[in-house]
């Protein structure tokens, strides 16, 4: 593993041999922050991403070697997007978290706070989540801060669903936003970059060669989170970003990286 400190770089590097490896320290992540989190305020609250690449995370931590580890009871889970589609679409991310994690964990369902897809019109849903999120924070009048926030990085820069040229990268008050999202031809519903950045952990999982050359142009490029929403994300806490050689491959030259 190969890491780098703040400098150059946006936020924490941490480069690992393979997905597995990376899975496993995305893995160990949840467990350590859901502790510190546990001991110091009784709660860990954690948004959670979307897709292939945290998938492995959530089935690593429904297994015998992590499940074990955490206080289910006390964890409440969010999304930081989700499609607009039913709960049990095969599109969901609600529905792979059910399969790759919830499943196989005592958490209360109480404690699993899903995006309400099945309001309309996806703006109304959007309204819905932010009074659920604000709720569960048991404060209407600031900006709610998670415990650990896990984001993706898509090949054209987005993350979460803030996707490049979006209305939603202007968002300055909203912590919640529908947005019909030309690229992909549907409807998203995503944590504005309001909220994310309240996070006391931001953590980006990136797996893959594919992902080089956007990882290099947003973590070392110039400014232009219009193009590359990803660079909107600079929390008050502490930023990681974690990878796997391939996804990393392009930022061998970056400053202040040393070997661990």
């Amino acid at each position: 593993m190969t890491t780098g400190p703040q400098g150059h770089l946006r936020g924490e590097l941490r480069v690992y041999g393979d997905a597995e490896q990376l899975a496993r320290a995305g893995a160990e992540l949840f467990v350590t922050r859901a502790e510190e989190s546990i001991a110091v305020r009784g709660r860990f609250r954690v948004a959670l991403s979307g897709g292939h690449t945290p998938r492995r995370i959530y089935e690593l931590l429904g297994s015998d070697a992590f499940r074990s580890g955490v206080d289910w009871e006390k964890v409440d889970f969010f999304w930081g997007d989700e499609r607009y589609v039913g709960a049990d679409d095969a599109q969901s991310n609600y529905r792979m978290t059910v399969e790759a994690l919830l499943r196989h964990v005592p958490v209360s369902a109480d404690n699993v706070h899903r995006v309400p897809t099945d309001i309309a019109p996806p703006s109304a849903a959007a309204g819905r989540y932010e009074q659920d999120i604000r709720h569960c924070f048991h404060d209407l009048s600031y900006v709610p801060q998670f415990d650990l926030i896990y984001l993706g990085l898509g090949s054209n820069g987005h993350t979460a669903s803030l996707f490049p040229h979006s209305p939603a990268l202007r968002e300055h008050s909203r912590l919640v936003v529908a947005d019909f999202v030309s690229e992909v031809s549907a409807w998203r519903i995503t944590m504005t970059a309001v909220l994310l950045n309240r996070g006391r952990t931001v953590a980006f999982v990136v797996e893959g060669e594919q992902k080089a050359n956007v990882m290099r142009d947003v973590l070392l490029g110039t400014p232009d989170p219009e193009r590359l929403p990803a660079q909107l994300i600079a929390p008050e806490g502490t930023l990681l970003w974690l990878a796997d050689e391939p996804a990393a491959r392009l930022l061998s030259g970056a400053d202040g990286r040393r070997s661990a």
